[in-house]
């Protein structure tokens, strides 16, 4: 996929969108000292490159129901095309999974989970360690409280 050109002001829309989500065309024109339809015809554009993926609220779910949070670093028992590929299909199936990344390096995948409790943790890892989906072994990490969360900052090169 070709990289999109952008400019200072495109940054500074991106940046503007990143801290406030969806504004009214007029405060995001303010907020990147630029008229409002320049500014929403470059929003537009950004949105449809699929720079923008999407507008989100943060929600402070630990307000709405107890919940734990888990690390969990899997290592796969062989290490083949159709090996990751299945895992990681599964893997897109599970909502309590809430982040997954490969690694290389000593485990193949570290994932967040958000579940009700420790039970429906081991339930899940033991429902997935029945599915035969080639786990060599796993590490839990109980997240005790979170320290930092956010996404990287827009700067320009």
């Amino acid at each position: 996929m070709p990289v999109l050109k952008l400019d200072a002001i495109d940054i500074r829309i991106l940046a503007a969108v990143q801290e406030c989500g969806r504004v009214s065309k007029t405060v995001l024109a303010e907020k990147v000292n630029l008229s409002a339809t320049p500014c929403w015809t470059r929003l537009t554009r950004l949105e449809k490159a699929g720079i923008i993926r999407g507008y989100h609220a943060e929600i402070a779910f630990e307000l709405i129901a107890k919940m734990t949070t888990v690390i969990l670093e899997v290592s796969l028992k062989r290490h083949h095309y159709e090996d990751f590929e299945r895992f990681e299909k599964r893997i897109h199936k599970i909502d309590e999974i809430v982040e997954c990344i490969a690694t290389g390096g000593g485990v193949d995948y570290i994932m967040k989970l958000v579940v009700p409790s420790i039970d429906a943790y081991q339930q899940l890892v033991d429902e997935l360690l029945l599915e035969n989906l080639g786990i060599d072994r796993y590490f839990t990490y109980i997240v005790t409280r979170e320290i930092k969360s956010v996404k990287p900052k827009l700067t320009m090169p």
